[in-house]
Formats: C-alpha cells, sequence, structure tokens
C-alpha cells in the first residue's frame, strides 16, 4: 500500500487531498504510477498529464519520473512553487 499526497491545484482538480493505493505489479517507479493515475481519465490524465508542471517527492524527498516507488511508500504531487 503507498499514499499518495495531493497538493495546491492537483487537490482542486482532482477533489482529493490523498488517497491509499495497493501498488499494482509493474508500477515501480513514479512515471509508471503517473500513468496508471492518468489512465483514470478526465481530470487525473489532463493535470498529470506529460509536459503538465507537476513536481514529485517520495517519502518527502524531491523525485524524478524514473526513481524507484515500493509498498509503505509516501508519494507527492505538487504544482512547481514559485517565489514573489
Amino acid at each position: 500500500m503507498i499514499t499518495i499526497l495531493y497538493f495546491a491545484r492537483l487537490r482542486e482538480a482532482l477533489g482529493t487531498a490523498s488517497e491509499q493505493i495497493a501498488l499494482p505489479a509493474g508500477v515501480r517507479d513514479l512515471e509508471s504510477l503517473r500513468e496508471l493515475l492518468r489512465s483514470r481519465g478526465g481530470a487525473w490524465a489532463e493535470e498529470l498529464a506529460d509536459g503538465r508542471p507537476v513536481r514529485a517527492a517520495v517519502n518527502q524527498d524531491m523525485a524524478l519520473g524514473d526513481t524507484r516507488i515500493a509498498d509503505g511508500d509516501e508519494i507527492a504531487f505538487f504544482p512547481p512553487v514559485t517565489g514573489g
């Protein structure tokens, strides 16, 4: 089981702040998790689409698409933060 957290515009667009899912076979990195979530369609496909500015962290460490994930991990998705 993994915990997924959604922040800022993602939380609003997806209608949830967090969820827990069983990690399916074959989903072993961030990019394959994004593909799984995009397959839900609608706002999921739009907000997590390739080219959309979405950052990710695994267990509170910034991560890239090839970062490995495993049962028990906490994955956070959030838009880039801009300062001002």
